[in-house]
């Protein structure tokens, strides 16, 4: 299988690499030519458009920060959709709304081309290890087809259902680790209040019942959520932000779990404001 790979950041770079480690034929694009230069070194072959690395591809895996940026890819000019012939398959690693991915499927569609929406979660030293977690929605035959590059970097891949399922899980999943910050961030400052050492309650409670992923990034800084509010404060604002107008479209109700959320990023001074 011919594989075609953009967004060569801090985690799809190393999603990239383990493509191109197991032997897949790939080849990649960016828009800056600095993002190649680690590459130059592997099997890897470089395309001066995403039209043309579709050109090459059998399989185009995007991994791009955001809505705009993804459609900018796919649909623009010299895009993905410029280049990718009938069956071949395109999957979508970024975090987006589902509508993005979906509305793309109906494009693909009409020129014999599948979508794959297929969010990431782990972070780069996961993808390194190939142990990320992908949640896929899109057709049983695309998944399957794409399932040999996937597992390169992943262990699971969960098939959730039609486009747009796996972002939709992805988005809860982001939501709750989002209110899990909240709770954990509240009890140690109010084990502070109450005599405690932040650092040796921490340890307590990663070792306890209550320990989560949240709680042991704000152990390990301190308490606070000052540094995951520089490093991911935004993409969480994002997340949480499409998953309440996910929620408000459906006309569904979510309770705690979004107060909890919002109040984390109140805490990192990045209030959510509706998109739409």
């Amino acid at each position: 299988m011919r594989v075609g790979f953009i967004g060569l950041g801090s985690q799809g770079g190393p999603m990239a690499r383990r493509i191109i480690d197991a032997g897949f034929a790939t080849t990649l694009w960016a828009r800056r030519s600095a993002s190649l230069d680690p590459y130059a070194d592997t099997a890897a072959a470089t395309a001066d458009s995403p039209a043309a690395l579709a050109a090459a591809s059998d399989l185009v895996c995007v991994c791009v920060v955001g809505d705009d940026d993804v459609r900018e890819v796919v649909t623009g000019e010299n895009g993905l959709l410029a280049g990718m012939k009938p069956d071949t398959t395109l999957a979508v690693h970024s975090t987006v709304h589902p509508d993005t991915c979906r509305d793309l499927a109906t494009l693909a569609a009409r020129q014999g081309v599948s979508v794959l929406d297929a969010p990431v979660s782990g972070g780069g030293p996961a993808a390194t290890e190939g142990r990320l977690l992908v949640m896929v929605g899109g057709p049983s035959a695309a998944v399957e087809f794409a399932r040999p590059v996937l597992a390169t970097y992943a262990d699971p891949i969960v098939h959730l259902g039609d486009v747009g399922a796996g972002q939709c899980a992805k988005l809860l999943n982001n939501l709750l680790f989002t209110a899990n910050l909240a709770t954990a961030q509240g009890t140690l400052r109010l084990g502070a209040e109450l005599g405690l050492d932040i650092g040796r309650l921490g340890e307590v409670i990663t070792h306890g019942t209550a320990d989560s992923f949240a709680l042991g990034r704000v152990v390990a800084s301190g308490g606070t959520l000052d540094g995951l509010a520089a490093r991911a404060g935004d993409l969480l604002r994002k997340d949480v932000g499409l998953l309440a107008e996910l929620a408000a479209a459906a006309h569904a109700a979510p309770g705690i779990e979004l107060r909890a959320a919002d109040a984390a990023l109140a805490v990192m001074n990045r209030e959510r404001t509706a998109r739409r």
